[in-house]
């Protein structure tokens, strides 16, 4: 039910460039009228974008108030969502931290459906959807602005691929980095996590049709054409060094991030990168999520785990189109409940030991168990 005393409109830019009223809500008096003239005139000024034959234009769906809230205090946080089922408590989390204000969910694909979820789970301003499909919707300056708007930000799940193809370089990336700065919260699931690291497993070596990157496939040959690694999309300090990895366990992809590390660690075959000497991983299960302060405090919440691999005394002979050998990597397991921090890289998990030989992993675990 739209609070009293607000209105909500829902609006999108159809295939043709026209914008469309979707739905319209309110609860304000008849005398008000012109005021619900006013909202839908700000919907439209807000979704107008650039269109052409090539790139679609974003589209853009709002409930709650039409107006954001001034001023508000958000406070900063990560939420690095492992995938799968929503988790209510990550959003309760993001939510507190947006104060009330104004929570931004952002996607290249999809449609709204985050914001009637939303909507029910917290007490917000306003909850909007901005589908970002090109980078011509990306370079479009009513896109940059409804980011620099947003009281927290989620990026929602799909292909990671279509974030760096149509974002990266655009001022959608500049608008997400300067909220950052500003201490906006943050989160992010599956694809929406890959991307919050200060390196990403971008995909953009896949076709639509191709299976996700499994760790069989990686292991085999970790300079095989799909293992594409990108640096600095978002620029997150207690993220940096840092790469991330989604439904971690239930599809098995250890392996895969392992062979990232060693990518990052070797990138030109031959010695250590100094940039990357100290690169790390993060692994988070489905339905789980790693909440992150800005001091590196870090709490695992939900069904699974969350795993953190420290690379740093890790080496190998990589080079070329060959199974990996490589480690030793050092990993702690954090179950729900539990807690790790960035910063010192210790928490209150299992510690133990995996490497690789000729593609096959070792573990100091009982029994040899990888997770």
């Amino acid at each position: 039910m739209t609070p009293r005393g607000q209105a909500a409109v829902e609006g999108q830019i159809n295939g043709d460039g026209i914008i469309e009223i979707v739905r319209i809500r309110s609860n304000l008096p008849y005398m008000c009228a012109n005021r619900m003239v006013v909202l839908i005139a700000i919907l439209i000024a807000t979704v107008t974008a650039a269109t052409s034959a090539q790139s679609p234009a974003f589209r853009y769906f709002r409930v709650g108030s039409a107006t954001n809230v001034s001023p508000v205090s958000p406070r900063a946080g990560f939420a690095l969502m492992g995938g799968g089922d929503d988790l209510d408590e990550a959003f309760h989390w993001l939510c507190d931290r947006a104060d009330g204000g104004d929570f931004l969910v952002l996607r290249a694909t999809g449609d709204n459906e985050y914001n009637p979820y939303l909507r029910k789970l917290c007490h917000l301003n306003s909850v909007a959807t901005l589908i970002i499909p090109s980078r011509t919707a990306a370079g479009d300056p009513v896109v940059a602005r409804t980011i620099s708007a947003a009281s927290a930000i989620f990026i929602a799940g799909g292909d990671q691929a279509n974030y760096i193809n149509f974002w990266m370089g655009t001022p959608v990336q500049a608008a997400l980095n300067e909220a950052i700065r500003r201490g906006v919260p943050i989160g992010g699931t599956s694809a929406g996590l890959a991307v919050l690291g200060e390196y990403a497993y971008s995909a953009q070596g896949d076709k639509p049709d191709d299976p996700n990157l499994d760790s069989k496939t990686a292991l085999a040959d970790p300079f095989n054409s799909h293992v594409t690694l990108v640096q600095g999309f978002l620029d997150i300090p207690i993220l940096k060094n840092i790469i991330t990895d989604s439904h971690f366990a239930k599809r098995n992809r250890m392996g895969r991030l392992l062979v990232f590390l060693a990518r990052l660690k070797k990138p030109d075959c031959k010695a250590k990168s100094e940039s990357t000497a100290g690169v790390r991983g993060i692994g988070v299960d489905q339905e789980s999520a790693v909440l992150v302060g800005p001091d590196g405090t870090a709490s695992v919440v939900g069904n699974g785990n969350a795993w953190f691999i420290d690379a740093r005394n890790a080496d190998g002979p990589l080079c070329g189109p060959q199974a990996l050998t490589f480690g030793p990597y050092s990993l702690t397991r954090i179950t729900p409940g539990r807690t790790f921090n960035l910063q010192t890289w210790t928490g209150d998990g299992s510690t133990y030991r995996l490497s690789v030989t000729i593609g096959e992993l070792q573990s100091t675990q009982p029994g040899g168990e990888i997770y």
